[in-house]
């Protein structure tokens, strides 16, 4: 088993910095990341790829495999370098030892029960709370627990609106609404409202809320600052899926951002080297204000 992933990863670390047209093996995760990074006028000089087994079982002869899998991609950017990591969960089938199967563990979206999604995430009433954003603070967060999991939090199967929710809350925004989670933005012992954790809640409270946690859409990522964030309707119904920090900029100044559930790390924004990734993609660009 050690050997065919051994093998495995040292195709995949081929195919991220080779010529696709000498890729024997067809790898989409690296055709997409090239062709994103040709778009950029950037390029991957040098990947680590490494894997640990979180789970084995048998069924009949085959064995089946959930493992993680780390990448590392140094990149480079008209004279500028920075690393990108991310980190995949995904299940194999072994025959005899050989690979026979090998694919990206996709879950599915945590959404709030349709009994409450009538309530307001907002009230137009409320008094303001004041805070100040520290965005420093924010962007620390996110590096520090982009790949982990802080344990004073609950953690949720599809973790990216919690892990966004966090990295504001470290920044300072103030929470608000408890008990009811319909309503505000807010996480207390094992509870929790819809907008800290399920991510087009989160989109709503942002682009509606007048007090607390605020922010402003703007119409482009280049006019994102440091600890704003990203909102991404993968399929384009109008029900957003996933939700991104800004922790960095390329050098064309467009955002790198941090994320939980496919946890990542200085990745671009726009996200089109994901498997969720479709043509019909829409996104929300909010910087937040105090």
């Amino acid at each position: 088993m050690k050997k065919s992933f051994q093998e495995l990863f040292d195709t995949r670390v081929y195919q991220f910095v080779s010529d696709k047209r000498s890729h024997k093996v067809f790898f989409p995760k690296a055709e997409k990341k090239q062709a994103t990074m040709a778009r950029r006028s950037a390029e991957i000089v040098k990947v680590k790829a490494t894997g640990k087994i979180i789970e084995k079982s048998d069924d009949g002869e085959f064995q089946i495999v959930k493992y993680l899998a780390h990448y590392q991609y140094l990149i480079k950017q008209k004279g500028m370098l920075y690393l990108e990591e991310e980190v995949e969960e995904r299940l194999a089938k072994l025959y005899q030892e050989a690979l026979v199967m090998d694919e990206e563990i996709k879950y599915k979206d945590y959404q709030e029960p349709q009994k409450v999604q009538s309530i307001p995430l907002f009230e137009e009433n409320e008094e303001r709370l004041s805070y100040q954003y520290n965005r420093l603070k924010a962007v620390q967060y996110a590096e520090r627990w982009w790949n982990s999991y802080n344990s004073a939090y609950k953690k949720f199967e599809v973790d990216c609106t919690n892990f966004i929710s966090q990295c504001l809350h470290v920044g300072g925004a103030p929470m608000r609404g408890h008990p009811n989670r319909g309503t505000g933005w807010w996480h207390q012992n094992n509870n929790w409202s819809y907008s800290w954790a399920v991510a087009n809640s989160l989109r709503s409270y942002l682009s509606n809320s007048k007090s607390g946690l605020r922010a402003r859409e703007v119409s482009s990522p280049d006019q994102l600052l440091l600890g704003d964030v990203i909102c991404y309707d993968f399929e384009g119904d109008g029900r957003f899926n996933h939700n991104t920090i800004v922790t960095g900029k390329d050098a064309n100044g467009m955002p790198l951002v941090n994320a939980h559930t496919y946890n990542s790390r200085m990745r671009y924004w726009a996200y089109e080297d994901s498997s969720a990734y479709t043509p019909n993609i829409k996104y929300k660009f909010y910087t937040i204000v105090e």
